[in-house]
């Protein structure tokens, strides 16, 4: 019998997230199998497909159905049919911000096994992770438009910072670069350009960093700091950002990484008063949907992280450890990867490599 149950909410969503869904629960399902851990998926079909029915992403009261659960695991949304901001604001970002999930977690490894775009670099120069703040910003919401449709159209997009919410994910990096072996902190910033926000974004780094004394904390112009984790990616180690930088340094770390499926996120609630969600940072991918060729390596490293953080690191470790074999072996990769193989494959490789360990 299971020692321990957790309950979790499943959102396959959109394109190739029906795929890697799936693939990565069969990893998950394993794992939890002979770890004495019981995952109890309740699978929720909100979608594009939802919204060309009812109006809607998900349904007013989708809040207060997912609370009771433990954990949130997201596939992606999105569909060349429905405007990009959509399924952004119909779902995604009524979850992160709803439920206070403003930790967006981001690793950005070179596995072993998996070329990286860059000439000469392999897994020991490339370990970064990304800590996104994830509920204002840029992403804040405020603005408008007037006069659509005419020449006088105007469009106005406000971003928002506020003391709060920076300090929270600047504290919350600047503990996690202080148990990491190299205790190293970059601050992404554009502060020369942007007087008001970044200048305070800067301040309060300069004020937190005060309090950890042991972590070197070194502040970049995000297209420096862009620049910098091609040409010198051993350099960087925990970078810290607003919602659009982090963004963007997340998929050029998943690019570096070695492909764009190999992302996995978390948004996290730090302090559990609501449940946390994790996805793979990859999207909804509609060119390749239906032909099962998606990487589900970015889920699975997701599921991972949604292990973690229940409180099951050893078990999280040991899903880690599979892909890593596997793909070190190399023998099943997807075509992103090099290879042939199809998501199932990929999935079921990983599977084996953990029940047969």
């Amino acid at each position: 019998m299971p020692d321990r149950g957790y309950k979790i909410a499943v959102i396959p969503g959109d394109g190739i997230g029906r795929e890697v869904v799936p693939a990565a629960l069969t990893v998950l399902k394993a794992v939890a199998e002979r770890s004495a851990v019981e995952l109890v998926c309740t699978e929720f079909p909100w979608s594009c497909e939802t919204w060309a029915r009812t109006g809607r992403m998900m349904p007013e009261d989708a809040l207060d159905q997912l609370k009771a659960f433990d954990s949130i695991f997201l596939g992606a949304v999105g569909s060349p049919e429905v405007p990009d901001h959509i399924p952004v604001w119909g779902l995604i970002l009524p979850i992160r911000q709803g439920f206070e999930q403003y930790v967006n977690l981001r690793p950005m490894r070179l596995l072993p096994g998996v070329r990286t775009p860059l000439a000469g670099r392999g897994p020991a120069e490339i370990d970064m992770v990304c800590v996104r703040e994830n509920s204002e910003g840029e992403y804040g919401g405020v603005g408008g438009r007037l006069h659509v449709g005419t020449p006088h159209e105007v469009a106005e997009q406000t971003s928002v910072f506020t003391r709060r919410a920076i300090e929270r994910i600047v504290r919350y990096a600047f503990e996690l670069a202080a148990n990491r072996p190299r205790q190293q902190l970059a601050s992404a910033t554009k502060s020369n350009a942007l007087q008001h926000s970044m200048v305070l974004w800067d301040e309060v780094v300069t004020e937190v960093a005060a309090d950890y004394p042991a972590v070197s904390c070194t502040p970049y112009h995000v297209d420096a700091l862009v620049a910098r984790m091609v040409s010198h990616p051993h350099t960087l180690d925990i970078i810290v950002g607003s919602n659009l930088f982090g963004d963007i340094v997340s998929d050029l770390g998943a690019a570096i990484s070695g492909s764009l499926g190999m992302g996995a996120s978390g948004n996290i609630n730090p302090e559990r008063q609501f449940p946390s969600m994790f996805e793979p940072i990859h999207g909804s991918a509609p060119d390749i949907a239906g032909r099962g060729i998606a990487n589900p390596i970015g889920a699975i490293w997701a599921g991972a992280m949604m292990l973690e953080h229940l409180g099951e690191a050893e078990v999280a470790g040991q899903v880690m450890t599979a892909i890593e074999q596997v793909l070190e072996a190399g023998k099943v990769a997807t075509s992103d990867l090099g290879g042939s193989s199809t998501t199932e494959e990929l999935a079921s490789a990983i599977a084996r490599e953990l029940i047969d360990r």
